[in-house]
């Protein structure tokens, strides 16, 4: 097994530093080594139970799923990566991709080293390419499928406020020096303003232009013309979704969303006609924020129905 005792660093300084968010993010931290990177993830609740897997998109990290974690962790295994670059993990500032084909093998090299099986993806933002890109490699390993506001299929769609923070210069200087990005996602991705301790805890691991490194590599990574080197990537994803139709599926979907919009939650009910469909109608894009009382009781009622 590939996995390596928890860190010293910044697991740990972050939680002993800043102990008003950390109360609502009481776990013992774990990495696997990628290279010569630590990727750090959570490993919560009985091993031998049925995992639930959860992938976090940008600018989260695994203090999204927090909520749920703690509602689900007595009765399953709940794995929680954070991508490299992002939460507690290396922030490695050369020597890697920063891709969705990167973020992928990440994530199959974490699965496969856990060995995990009959696997519930939870997915939500860029999760959503990367947990299913995962999954159309290895639906032998899926059992379930829960999105909250994701894609994982081309699409021409793009709020100009993102598209602004892909331009050489200014966007690194928005998203790097400002923090701008993560900073503007807490006032416009949820539909009401979170709590001081919420807001910390979003932050609390993009405190300098080193550590903002994945956000701004996420934001130009986004391929919206075959020229992008992710392109073929996302396509090959596209392709994947059709093998995992056999699947239960629930989409929870924040209605409010800017980024990905109802449109979005109307593709995939297109491609899964049968997928169970939950739209939120006062909740935005974090989803898990905004409603995480109903999230929690779809989720674990989904959990009960498909045993």
């Amino acid at each position: 097994m590939n996995t390596t005792p928890a860190r010293h660093d910044q697991s740990a300084g972050l939680a002993r530093n800043s102990p008003r968010w950390a109360a609502s993010y009481p776990f013992e931290p774990h990495h696997h080594r990628r290279g010569p990177f630590l990727m750090h993830y959570l490993d919560e609740g009985p091993r031998d139970a049925e995992p639930v897997l959860m992938v976090h998109g940008n600018p989260t990290w695994s203090f999204y799923y927090r909520k749920l974690v703690l509602a689900l962790r007595g009765e399953r295994r709940c794995v929680v990566p954070d991508h490299i670059g992002c939460g507690l993990s290396d922030k490695p500032q050369t020597g890697y991709p920063y891709t969705l084909e990167s973020r992928i093998d990440d994530l199959e090299s974490l699965v496969l080293d856990l060995d995990l099986r009959d696997i519930t993806l939870v997915v939500h933002d860029w999760g959503g390419a990367i947990g299913l890109g995962f999954a159309g490699r290895h639906p032998d390993r899926i059992k379930r499928i829960v999105l909250f506001n994701t894609g994982a299929f081309r699409s021409d769609l793009m709020p100009p406020s993102i598209d602004l923070c892909r331009v050489p210069i200014i966007g690194p200087a928005i998203v790097r020096g400002l923090n701008g990005f993560a900073l503007v996602a807490q006032l416009r991705a949820a539909a009401r303003p979170f709590p001081a301790d919420v807001r910390r805890g979003y932050l609390a691991p993009y405190g300098s232009w080193r550590d903002r490194i994945a956000i701004q590599r996420f934001v130009e990574d986004i391929p919206m013309t075959p020229a992008h080197p992710s392109y073929e990537t996302l396509y090959q994803v596209e392709e994947g979704l059709p093998t995992l139709a056999h699947l239960p599926k629930m989409l929870v979907w924040g209605e409010r969303d800017f980024c990905f919009s109802p449109e979005f939650r109307r593709a995939f009910e297109h491609i899964w006609p049968d997928i169970e469909s939950h739209p939120v109608q006062d909740a935005s894009h974090f989803v898990l924020e905004d409603a995480s009382d109903l999230c929690i009781r779809l989720v674990k009622d989904f959990l009960s129905r498909h045993p």
